[in-house]
């Protein structure tokens, strides 16, 4: 185990941090013994994605340097819907559906954190445990009085909401008191001393360490991430062909390896420190590699990836999957190839290369998950091959599992 303050050091190296509340106070904290953070996921839906994986990596990270991880889940406020980032309320579920995500959601963190009852093992906490059991009056009283609207309407949770004219519910207002709520119940129970969350959340973590100081008159910290999205400027975790699931069930690891290899060249560094384990020395390494050699650098991002989330054999056996179905057809010239000015459609393509017999075919195989690009499923007719999904030179498009075309461009 590496030295407590390491972690501050660490996480910044690996890109994790945006903004801190008080690093020099908090480093002084980490030199003391093992610090408890947490970071709160709401109920939403019974898996989480990519776009939550750099919340989950910054847990582990706490782990390997030390300290305790805290997994909160929103069992409370999923029945209230967090307004950050949003345009619109979420669609409120009812008490049965929010326990049945609550039980997908938890698998997802068994492969990266070791739960128990040691001073740095993980624990999994649920707010609906307080939350459910609060009393209105008496919340006001105790704990509205600390929060100015004033100031409440200038953080960015609320703030943009109202700039882009978006209706805002005094439901969902209250989301901001029931978070540093939290904050102040898990320092009180368990001594969590920091929280941590996406820089949407900073205003809801700040809110929470001024209660605390406010109420207890203790310190407590406050630390987010920056928002994490691709060179080209798409969201983390979204595809063409949708969200990429954590849930085996929903994304297998052979599909969940190809995501990660079909990364973009310029995010492959900054992949590898967030979302491997891999030392920072092998990570410069491996971002230096241009040209074709950065190819290597995506098959080792996927295979560390896919190891954390579903065991080291899975990924390697992706990895060989992938590399007998395209590398070796391509490099024998096994598979029929066909040239083509890109972008072009994958509805022409097919067409044109015969590998069905007519357009209205090949909408039918889309609409019935039997076309892959790269060996990720195609779900829009519209979708495009571009010469970014080109992979040694050519992109692979599958009908099946017998039927594959390499298309390179000309």
């Amino acid at each position: 185990m590496t030295a407590k303050t390491d972690f501050l050091h660490e996480a910044q190296a690996r890109g994790f941090i945006h903004q801190a509340t008080d690093a020099e106070a908090l480093h002084a904290r980490l030199a003391e013994g093992p610090v408890s953070g947490y970071i709160g996921f709401d109920a939403t839906a019974d898996s989480l994605h990519v776009g939550s994986l750099v919340q989950i990596m910054l847990l582990r990270l706490l782990q390997r340097t030390g300290n305790r991880p805290v997994v909160l889940m929103g069992g409370g406020t999923t029945k209230i819907g967090d307004p950050s980032g949003k345009d619109e309320a979420r669609q409120l579920l009812d008490e049965a559906r929010i326990e049945a995500n609550k039980a997908g959601i938890r698998k997802v963190f068994e492969p990266f954190l070791t739960f128990g009852t040691g001073p740095t093992d993980a624990i999994m906490l649920d707010n609906a445990e307080w939350l459910d059991r609060l009393l209105y009056i008496p919340f006001l009283r105790d704990m509205g009085r600390h929060f100015s609207v004033n100031r409440m309407l200038t953080m960015d949770s609320v703030k943009l909401r109202l700039e882009r004219e978006q209706n805002l519910s005094f439901l969902e207002f209250n989301y901001m008191l029931l978070q540093a709520y939290d904050f102040l119940e898990l320092n009180r129970r368990h001594g969590i001393a920091l929280q941590m969350g996406g820089r949407d959340q900073w205003g809801n973590i700040v809110m929470g360490t001024d209660l605390i100081r406010r109420v207890d008159g203790k310190e407590a910290f406050g630390l987010t991430t920056p928002l994490i999205t691709t060179a080209s400027g798409a969201k983390m975790g979204k595809t063409a062909q949708g969200a990429v699931w954590l849930n085996a069930d929903r994304v297998s690891p052979y599909d969940y390896w190809q995501f990660w290899r079909n990364t973009e060249d310029a995010d492959v560094g900054r992949f590898l420190g967030l979302f491997t384990d891999l030392p920072m020395a092998e990570v410069a390494r491996l971002a230096a590699l241009r040209g074709a050699e950065v190819n290597e650098a995506k098959k080792v991002l996927a295979t560390e990836a896919t190891a954390l989330l579903h065991g080291r054999d899975a990924a390697e056996q992706s990895a060989e999957t992938a590399r007998r179905t395209f590398e070796e057809g391509a490099a024998a010239a096994t598979l029929p190839t066909h040239v083509a000015a890109l972008p072009a459609n994958v509805v022409d393509l097919l067409a044109e290369a015969k590998l069905v017999a007519s357009k209205g075919e090949a909408r039918r195989l889309i609409a019935q998950n039997g076309v892959r690009l790269n060996d990720a499923p195609v779900t829009d007719p519209a979708a495009q091959v571009t010469p970014a999904d080109l992979r040694d030179g050519a992109a692979k498009l599958s009908l099946g599992k017998k039927k594959h075309l390499l298309v390179r461009a000309g």
